[in-house]
C-alpha cells in the first residue's frame, strides 16, 4: 500500500468518504475470493479522462467486462485522436445562450466544463469506422458495436493522429485484451448517429452492426461462464442505461429463462447523486435491488453519493494498491 491508499485509510473515515473506503476494501476483498468484476460506465466519464486510470484497471484484471453508453464508448477514442483540441470552459456556469451559440459555429460541442472539438474528434474517427462498417458488410458479416471500434484501433488506422499516451485509453487497453464490452441503446451515439445516416441514404444496411437484444444475449452467455464460485460484482458509475441494462441480465435468466440456478451479482457499489425519493431507477438504494431479484439479502452493498469523477479514481487508485 503506497501514498494514496495510506491517505484515504487515514483520512476517509466517515459519512460518503467511509463508504467509499467500504467499496474499496469490498472490492479488492472480491477479486481476492476468486471473484470477477463489471464496471459500468454513464454520463461522460471518457471525456472526464477516466480512460487514465481505468485504463490500468484493465491492464491489470481488475475488471472482467464493461457496460458503457455509446458515448463513452466513442468518447475514449476521440480523446485519444484529439486532445489537443478539446477547449476547457471553465466559466461555463455563466455562458450566455449567444455564447453557446458561438461555441456551436465554431464546432465545439460542449459537455458541462469541457467543449468536444466536431471537426477533428468525429471526423478523425468516422472515415476509419465507417471503413469497418462497409468491410463487414462486403463480406456479410455482423458484428457488435465495440466489435468495430476494437477492429479500428488494432488495425492501426488511428496511430497517426494518437495526441495522448495511448496507455492512457481504456478503449485501446480493452481492445488489446479483448475485453467484454456491452454497450445498450448504441444507437443514441454520435457514432450511432452517423451509422443511422448511411443507413437512411442506402448505402449500408442497419443489420450490419448487431442490436442491444444481441448484446442481452452475449452478456447471457459471459454471466453464465463467468458466475461461478464468488460469482460477479458489479461496480456502478453514475445511472441510466449503462447499469439498468446489465444488472438485469440475472433476473431476466432466472424469471424468463426460468433457469433456477442463477447467483445473483455478488458485489454492488453505485457512485451516484441521484435522488430516490423521485422514483428514480438510478437513485435507487441497493436494498430495493433484492426486490427485483438482481441481488441477495447478503450481497456486499455499498452507495456513496458523490461525484464519480473524484470518488471513481480514488477507489480505483486503492484497488491498484496506490
Amino acid at each position: 500500500m503506497t501514498a494514496i491508499s495510506k491517505f484515504i485509510d487515514s483520512y476517509f473515515l466517515h459519512f460518503n468518504a467511509a463508504s467509499l473506503v467500504d467499496a474499496a476494501n469490498g472490492y479488492n476483498a472480491h477479486l481476492a475470493d476468486g471473484g470477477k468484476m463489471m464496471i459500468t460506465l454513464a454520463g461522460a466519464m471518457s471525456t472526464a479522462e477516466m480512460g487514465k486510470i481505468l485504463a490500468e484497471m484493465i491492464r491489470q484484471d481488475k475488471v472482467d467486462i464493461i457496460s458503457c453508453t455509446g458515448a463513452n464508448l466513442e468518447e475514449d477514442i476521440m480523446n485519444l485522436v484529439a486532445h489537443s483540441h478539446y477547449k476547457r470552459v471553465p466559466n461555463y456556469r455563466d455562458l450566455t445562450p449567444q455564447e453557446e451559440w458561438n461555441l456551436l459555429e465554431q464546432g465545439l460541442n460542449r459537455v458541462t466544463d469541457t467543449c468536444i472539438p466536431e471537426e477533428e474528434a468525429f471526423r478523425r474517427i468516422q472515415d476509419k469506422i465507417v471503413k469497418q462498417w462497409q468491410l463487414a458488410e462486403a463480406e456479410g458479416k455482423q458484428y457488435l458495436p465495440h466489435e468495430y471500434m476494437y477492429k479500428m484501433l488494432l488495425s492501426g488506422d488511428l496511430e497517426e493522429f494518437y495526441e495522448i499516451d495511448p496507455k492512457d485509453s481504456w478503449m485501446l487497453a480493452a481492445a488489446e485484451k479483448n475485453l467484454p464490452i456491452v454497450v445498450p441503446g448504441w444507437e443514441d451515439s454520435t457514432m450511432g448517429n452517423i451509422f443511422a445516416s448511411y443507413c437512411i441514404k442506402g448505402e449500408l444496411r442497419p443489420t450490419t452492426v448487431r442490436s442491444g437484444i444481441e448484446y442481452m444475449i452475449y452478456l447471457t452467455d459471459w454471466y453464465r461462464n463467468n458466475c461461478a464460485g464468488k460469482g460477479v460484482g458489479f461496480f456502478q458509475i453514475g445511472g441510466g442505461i449503462a447499469g439498468d441494462f446489465p444488472i438485469c441480465v440475472v433476473p431476466m435468466m432466472y424469471q424468463d429463462l426460468e433457469w433456477e440456478d442463477v447467483p445473483f451479482w455478488s458485489y454492488f457499489c453505485q457512485i451516484s447523486d441521484s435522488t430516490t425519493s423521485y422514483g428514480s431507477y438510478s437513485g435507487a438504494v441497493p436494498n430495493e435491488k433484492i426486490t427485483w431479484g438482481k441481488l441477495d439479502v447478503d450481497t456486499p452493498k455499498f452507495i456513496i453519493e458523490s461525484d464519480a469523477t473524484i470518488v471513481a479514481p480514488l477507489i480505483f487508485a486503492k484497488v491498484l494498491g496506490w
